[in-house]
């Protein structure tokens, strides 16, 4: 069960979030403890319901509001907590991960030993951070203050041997602390800020790119990349030297191009001619889920054209996220997930400079031990609730009474659907109203056959009948050995 939270008021609680939360927390107290008395329909008996917070499911800001583990700074992860090796850059005044992932590799890996590629002069030969269990966080918080009970203070040693705020209101929950996870990491926003990321400094857009000239400044101190440092020349002027992980401007008015004349499924992503912006040569209003179809599908299409130590990475990258969204998840392959992404990232940072690589770089890491122990993503991400907040957004009509308007909104959306129940079946209404795509003709009667071909549906537009050749075939015939219910034992 989702419990979807609406918080009014003009500003964000913050970590006074927690007052707001205290009858939800009252609750699920009765309903640990003694229950609730609850019909069964299908038994027609009564029993006592017993129910549990299994987790929250919340973007990477709220992660700090709700856990009270400031997601911020260097000590930003709350998995390697305290034990981030995050530093801040001198000229840019941000955080930085770089080089922060070879401690993740095995110890006889080639990359521990590298001074060149990574953080100059550093042989990594540290054991990657210690994942603490329930008890070993509540040992930590036990002692911090609730929101509830005092004003938010700054706790002592704050930013520099942990990043604890408060004491979450979760706590007083008596199963909390065995809960494996208690808030995820949000895949949708990771993916579609990495994507950013990636996209703007390979596209070299101005005022977005990491690669920026302070990024350059610093660069001397942190790499040894003499071909990207800074160039000043005898004018005075200085002069930013392009980077091989930069396409070059014909190309990427190649790419933008290309993506202008792009063609999707109907219904698969939105029309992303409407997001190219060619004269200022950017991506303009791209959602979450764009970001993810193109960081999924097409990435790896529009940066061929960089050299393949480049591309590959990127690559990698791309796959990385395909796999981790895939409806199946499998225990072994989400193990070697959590081997292969380290490397990759590995590979990211002998490419991209110390200003490319910020905490959203860094979360992946960690994100296939969430799916093995919560399992598929879709279940665990914001995009249903971000969904349905755009659509209770669309029911302010008041912008000074918002709450009204969409309780308003929605109660006569709940009451017309009730009497759409009572209508005559030729009146259409949203309960029994035809596809967007249904043009009235008839549907092709689907025989019993193998379950890929057990689909209602007919044929669109003027079909004609044609034989198939030899390579068609077999792509087809292989497709439908790969997809069909029946052949997976065999597989296996």
């Amino acid at each position: 069960m989702f419990l979807t939270l609406i918080i009014p008021g003009p500003h964000n609680p913050k970590s006074k979030i927690d007052v707001y939360l205290q009858p939800l927390i009252d609750e699920l107290k009765v309903l640990w403890n003694e229950g609730v008395l609850t019909y069964d329909i299908s038994k027609n008996t009564n029993f006592i319901m017993k129910a549990a917070l299994m987790w929250t499911i919340n973007d990477f800001p709220a992660y700090g509001m709700l856990s009270g583990w400031s997601t911020a700074w260097k000590l930003a992860c709350p998995y390697c907590m305290s034990q981030s090796k995050a530093f801040f850059w001198k000229h840019g005044g941000k955080c930085s991960w770089f080089d922060s992932h070879r401690q993740f590799l095995p110890m006889d890996h080639i990359f521990r030993r590298n001074k060149d590629a990574f953080y100059k002069n550093r042989i990594e030969k540290s054991q990657p951070p210690r994942r603490l269990t329930g008890d070993d966080v509540w040992e930590e918080v036990c002692y911090l203050p609730k929101i509830t009970e005092v004003d938010p203070c700054i706790c002592d040693g704050f930013g520099v041997n942990h990043n604890w705020k408060k004491q979450s209101i979760f706590w007083e929950l008596p199963y909390w602390k065995t809960n494996l996870i208690r808030h995820n990491l949000d895949v949708m926003h990771i993916e579609k800020n990495v994507f950013d990321n990636i996209f703007n400094t390979v596209m070299d857009i101005k005022d977005k790119t990491k690669d920026n000239v302070k990024a350059r400044m610093d660069l001397k101190e942190y790499c040894r990349r003499k071909e990207l440092e800074l160039q000043i020349q005898s004018s005075g002027k200085v002069l930013k030297p392009k980077a091989k992980y930069v396409l070059s401007s014909d190309q990427q008015k190649a790419v933008y191009k290309w993506i202008s004349e792009l063609k999707m499924p109907d219904g698969h992503a939105s029309n992303l001619h409407r997001c190219v912006n060619t004269r200022d040569g950017k991506l303009i209003g791209m959602k979450s889920h764009d970001c993810h179809v193109f960081m999924e599908r097409l990435l790896p299409i529009a940066f061929s054209a960089l050299p393949h130590h480049v591309w590959n990475p990127i690559a990698e990258l791309s796959k990385f996220f395909k796999d981790l969204c895939s409806t199946i998840l499998r225990v072994d392959d989400l193990l070697l997930m959590e081997q292969n992404i380290v490397i990759t990232t590995c590979k990211l940072e002998r490419i991209f400079p110390h200003g490319f690589f910020n905490s959203m770089e860094h979360i992946p890491i960690h994100l296939p031990y969430e799916a093995r122990v919560g399992g598929p993503v879709q279940y665990r991400w914001m995009y249903p609730f971000e969904r349905y907040l755009n659509r209770l957004k669309q029911m302010v009509k008041n912008i000074s009474h918002v709450e009204g308007s969409i309780c308003e909104a929605y109660l006569c959306q709940e009451a017309s659907h009730l009497c759409s129940y009572y209508f005559e079946s030729h009146v259409q209404s949203l309960r029994n109203r035809v596809g967007r795509n249904d043009d009235g003709g008839k549907h092709d009667v689907v025989q019993k056959t193998l379950s890929i071909f057990n689909h209602s549906g007919r044929s669109a537009g003027t079909c004609k009948s044609r034989y198939l050749n030899d390579r068609e075939l077999t792509t087809t015939h292989l497709h439908v050995l790969l997809n069909c219910e029946e052949v997976q034992p065999y597989i296996e």
